[in-house]
């Protein structure tokens, strides 16, 4: 999958922003919130959040790893997001998106439905 259509991907998402931060990494958010995070240069590397419960099981598949500076928050770092199907990758993005979503403020989630 490229770049491109991880963020296709994302920005379906009701209320998803993308934003560019750290120079060269594109961020996906809800209400200022990352759910998404990939690379804009060489091979497309994506970071998100995976249910708690399946976190140590997707970090021993290969090209799994968890991610810096947030594996303690459940989040995996994808070493190369073209290897996925898109269908799967598509499956974390949302799950991602849905998790992120379901810990923001409940007035908030109320406003943003």
């Amino acid at each position: 999958m490229t770049v491109d259509d991880i963020r296709s991907i994302a920005l379906k998402c009701p209320h998803a922003t993308e934003d560019v931060k750290w120079g060269n990494d594109l961020c996906f958010c809800i209400a200022e919130k990352m759910f998404c995070v990939t690379t804009l240069e060489g091979e497309a590397k994506t970071s998100l959040k995976v249910p708690d419960d399946k976190f140590e099981e997707l970090c021993q598949r290969p090209g799994f790893i968890p991610a810096p500076y947030m594996a303690r928050n459940k989040w995996v770092l994808i070493d190369n997001s073209a290897k996925l199907s898109g269908k799967e990758l598509e499956g974390l993005i949302k799950k991602s998106y849905e998790l992120v979503k379901a810990k923001l403020p409940k007035k908030l989630q109320e406003k943003l439905k």
